[in-house]
């Protein structure tokens, strides 16, 4: 598509249908392909892309199963290799899910906004400055096309949290003093290795544990925490010194990552927020964000979200529009947040969120390379760094990683 023309989708209202493309069929891939079905009405999924066809055959065995007339995979648009990305964005689709390891996000984005398509893209959006900067770069392109980009930064889709943040804008809890974001869990999936595997094969098998393709685990979970931080301080940090290490998963199979990270985050005004993200078995978990003010306390994430205590209290009442009548719970944000891309879409008014969702990405790049070197490190210097954690050749075969890093060294 040319720079100057508008995307199909305009044209037809509602009653146009949306079809859909997924890129990276692992399991939040694959939450994200239903998740986008039970978003509007007249949507399609009609395109799969991954690097291993086995990957593709149980999402599209998972798309089945849940009997939605929106499922209209065929096998002409199932692609699998290093140049799926590229293939499926040839496919009559209009709307991509990015949901691959995030190391490769930026490059499939990149040609995802070349190819003049809608994109809904996993955080975080990039592992790297190198990264971050082509996410700002082509999303000012898509700027030009008309095209809609949100990522999957759910909270900013909920209602508890928006009015929450809202009411923290309002002054509701005077002045911001500190916050404290938390995401403490167990251990996650792994692979081990197979004996006839490459190293790249199974570092993309379990990505999960390398930096290069992950970010690191303060990159690619705590990012949730992060995001509503920036949101919350309408800023990104303007310094991070940390803490971090490799305490329990040292053995080969946990990559080259780190199992704990603590930050301190320095916001404009001088605000210190407190960062902390572990994945520890047997330990108790604990995720939230909370912002303490002059006048009273916001929870905007984990148990209480959604309630301000002190000289203003207040608790989030949800409406019936907040509700899925068939569960009685409140909507998901990880439905609302294709709800509001596609509403956009369609109303001509395309979201464009890349610039945010790339600094944010940033600030949580910021606190794992604070953690990584054991100094005291600046978010605008971090943004023109030149590091870049890409492999040299995007191969099967030979990929050596950094060693783990050792603060000081």
């Amino acid at each position: 598509m040319n720079a100057g023309q508008i995307p199909m989708v305009y044209a037809g209202g509602q009653e146009q249908t949306l079809k859909v493309g997924l890129v990276g069929c692992g399991g939040r891939g694959t939450g994200a392909a239903d998740n986008v079905l039970d978003s509007s009405e007249n949507v399609q999924v009609i395109a799969l892309a991954d690097m291993f066809p086995d990957k593709i055959e149980k999402t599209r065995k998972v798309l089945k199963a849940k009997e939605h007339p929106g499922v209209k995979i065929q096998d002409d648009f199932c692609y699998s290799g290093f140049d799926a990305y590229k293939k499926i964005l040839e496919a009559p689709i209009d709307y991509v899910i990015l949901a691959q390891p995030p190391g490769f996000r930026p490059p499939h984005f990149a040609a995802a906004v070349e190819a003049g398509k809608h994109i809904f893209f996993e955080k975080p959006v990039a592992v790297d400055p190198v990264g971050v900067r082509k996410v700002i770069e082509f999303g000012e392109k898509a700027k030009e096309k008309k095209l809609g980009i949100i990522p999957g930064t759910q909270t900013r889709h909920t209602p508890r949290a928006k009015e929450t943040v809202q009411r923290i804008h309002d002054g509701q809890i005077g002045e911001i003093v500190s916050g404290r974001i938390m995401f403490n869990t167990g251990y996650l999936l792994e692979f081990p290795r197979r004996e006839c595997m490459s190293d790249m094969e199974w570092q993309i098998r379990n990505w999960y544990y390398f930096d290069w393709l992950s970010g690191d685990f303060i990159v690619e979970q705590h990012v949730h925490q992060h995001d509503c931080t920036d949101w919350v301080m309408k800023s990104n940090p303007v310094s991070a010194v940390a803490v971090g290490g490799r305490q329990m998963r040292t053995e080969e199979l946990y990559g080259n990552i780190f199992d704990h990270f603590c930050v301190d985050y320095t916001y404009p005004n001088g605000v210190h927020v407190q960062s902390m993200c572990r994945q520890w078995k047997g330990t108790p978990g604990e995720i939230c964000a909370i912002y303490r003010g002059t006048k009273g306390t916001a929870y905007v994430m984990g148990p209480r979200a959604g309630t301000i205590t002190g000289d203003n209290p207040w608790e989030f009442k949800p409406q019936a529009k907040d509700v899925d009548p068939a569960t009685g719970k409140e909507i998901n944000g990880t439905i609302l947040e294709h709800r509001d891309l596609i509403a956009s879409i369609r109303a001509g008014q395309p979201l464009n969120e890349a610039r945010r969702i790339a600094l944010t990405s940033l600030t949580s790049i910021l606190g794992r390379e604070a953690a990584y070197t054991g100094k005291s490190i600046q978010f605008a210097d971090l943004l023109k760094s030149d590091l870049d954690l890409s492999p040299k050749k995007m191969e099967f075969g030979p990929n050596e990683v950094r060693p783990v890093r050792r603060p000081g060294v």
